[in-house]
């Protein structure tokens, strides 16, 4: 048998194989299409999916209908009329039934960290509006993580929809969940929010390789992690090496290694030296980031009415990480710097007269540092006591930095082909875009990045789709050289948009805190992208 022989019988053997077990499964749909999805109004219905080859499909929701071919690859596309907004609905795909299908408008969200951000992480300024509220005419879903070098994904790994319910919200993004509120309320109709973010990626990774011609570097970039073992010995290496460091830094932690550890309430620190937390001088060593770990330990005085109770620590925000004791008990721990510190101190750990706080922490790579201007108190029902910024303060473990890890995440061309194009047979009625933190340091180049990625997208999804970009908000102090860098990007970000022709500019940089890369308001700019949506709808 000659060699095309031999080429020909493997290709048919697969594709039989295939074609077995689709048929064994029977008809599947694409993931984005589930329970509890919305469907884009005013605009064809197209549903996909796979099933054996030959195979007839047939669709039915409300009065519409309409029917497909499985081809030899066993993919099918089914198209149906239009429909107005309106649901709840059941969809029928031959012995699948689908449930709570709504039709609305439905939007592509999709950045970084900002458009990543819970409700959880925003509970401070907005837990009035939070709790309580329901909505089920808003439908949210989270695309997985995922990124890939060589050829786009075919599909996301399946997620569900979810219903803007109590029980649901806190895991929504802040942003989206004020948007699709917002804009429901004022609508009357269903909304969709598909929210493909991760937080700390660049615009590169967010476009497709012929996308970024003329960004050769990139592209040769993403060409070597292609070699998919390649990429996993890089990432077993650094997490070994990661490991190492961590078990060095505990095991050169006296604080941890001692007959009585260092958050022990009847250590004697009275040797310790005191510093203020905010001060630069315990956080470097010889001029150098003194990285590895710090102790600091402080007394507060309780009165009677606090004995017993249930209470909250806050503790701002820290660089990097931190393990927080009260009266020698473990009370939280945060791994990296940016969420706020917010402890539940368990009813019957605090007592009258001296309480005992004492906070480890770690620094992996740059100057350790307590965040200014953030809340440091106990808070017990309605009373605080806020904290001096004065500690009693000794030396843990001396390391050197942390080592590096390759995040793949941000390689180029990897999300788009690991969430974006997976999402292509799904039609929306726009892109929100929240992202740029990550490409402060070149933005030179971040309007042309951002032009070709909107110019990408709608290769993908149509010609027609309009961008919403949502401007950075101000960050750093003004007195940080730092902050004339963040101004270019938005004039990059007004510059791409300017350009585009079909897209909107949402002013954001007006909520910024300058200590605080994550800022809390997240409504405002969602009020301000509903009134662009709206008034784009009327045009």
């Amino acid at each position: 048998m000659n060699t095309q022989h031999l080429l020909l019988r493997l290709v048919l053997t697969v594709a039989l194989a295939v074609g077995a077990m689709v048929s064994e499964a029977g008809v599947r749909l694409s993931p984005l299409f589930s329970d509890g999805m919305v469907l884009q109004r005013d605009r064809t219905i197209r549903v996909t999916g796979y099933a054996a080859p030959g195979e007839k499909i047939n669709i039915s929701i409300a009065n519409r209908k309409g029917n497909a071919v499985a081809g030899p690859d066993g993919r099918w596309t089914v198209e149906m009329r239009p429909m107005k907004a309106g649901g709840p609905y059941a969809m029928r795909v031959n012995e699948l039934t689908l449930k709570d299908v709504m039709v609305g408008d439905v939007f592509l969200c999709s950045g970084q960290s900002n458009m990543e951000l819970t409700v959880a992480r925003v509970m401070d300024k907005y837990a009035d509006m939070v709790e309580g509220y329901e909505n089920t005419r808003v439908r949210y879903l989270k695309v997985p993580y995922s990124y890939e070098f060589g050829a786009p994904s075919e599909n996301m790994k399946p997620e569900p929809w979810k219903a803007m319910t109590e029980d649901n919200v806190k895991g929504f993004s802040a942003l989206c969940y004020f948007f699709g509120r917002i804009l429901q309320e004022k609508t009357s109709v269903p909304v969709g929010i598909v929210n493909a973010s991760w937080g700390g990626t660049p615009v590169e990774a967010w476009i497709s390789e012929e996308g970024l011609a003329d960004f050769p570097e990139y592209v040769n970039l993403k060409s070597v992690y292609e070699d998919t073992d390649m990429a996993a010995q890089t990432a077993r290496a650094e997490r070994r090496l990661q490991q190492a460091w961590s078990g060095r830094l505990y095991e050169a932690d006296p604080g941890v290694n001692c007959d009585m550890p260092w958050y022990d309430e009847s250590l004697d620190d009275s040797s310790w030296e005191t510093v203020d937390m905010f001060d630069r001088e315990w956080a470097t060593r010889r001029g150098r980031p003194a990285n590895g770990t710090h102790w600091f330990r402080q007394d507060v005085e309780l009165p009677s009415s606090w004995a017993g109770k249930e209470a909250v620590l806050r503790l701002g925000c820290m660089v990097d990480a931190d393990s927080v004791y009260v009266n020698g008990r473990f009370v939280g721990t945060t791994s990296y710097q940016y969420p706020p510190r917010v402890y539940n101190i368990p009813a019957g750990l605090l007592r009258e007269g001296t309480n005992r706080i004492t906070v480890r922490l770690f620094s992996y790579g740059g100057r350790p540092s307590f965040v200014r201007e953030k809340p440091y108190k106990l808070v017990c029902g309605d009373s605080e006591i806020s904290l001096g910024s004065k500690w009693r303060y000794r030396v843990g473990a001396q390391m050197p930095p942390s080592p590096s890890s390759t995040t793949f995440q941000n390689i180029p061309v990897g999300l788009y082909n690991g969430m974006i194009y997976p999402l292509r047979n799904y039609t929306f009625k726009g892109v929100a875009w929240y992202q740029g933190e990550s490409n402060v340091g070149r933005w030179g180049e971040y309007a042309e990045l951002l032009g070709i990625m909107m110019k990408d997208w709608r290769r993908t999804f149509g010609s027609d789709l309009p961008f919403y970009v949502i401007e950075l908000a101000d960050f750093l102090a003004p007195d940080d050289p730092g902050r004339a860098a963040w101004a270019e990007l938005r004039k990059q970000q007004a510059a791409a948009v300017k350009a585009d022709g079909n897209a909107t500019l949402i002013k954001n940089s007006d909520t910024g805190e300058w200590n605080d890369i994550h800022p809390l308001d997240k409504k405002t700019p969602a009020e301000r992208l509903v009134k662009a949506v709206t008034d784009n709808s009327q045009t």
